[in-house]
């Protein structure tokens, strides 16, 4: 069993040590976004194709 003079400074080079390696942190309130999927109708397939420009 250590001497609690002995326990104290190990608890207090902890704190210190614990203290010079922690990087303060900045918390952004960053909105939470939900994607809204909506699947395609039959009506957008009618358009796609093929488009030719001759120039």
């Amino acid at each position: 069993m250590l001497p609690p003079f002995i326990i104290e400074e190990i608890r207090r080079r902890e704190n210190q040590q614990r203290h010079r390696y922690e990087q303060p942190q900045l918390e952004l309130p960053i909105p939470v976004v939900t994607p809204n999927y909506n699947p395609p109708s039959r009506r957008d397939d009618d358009d796609r194709g093929v488009t030719i420009i001759d120039l």
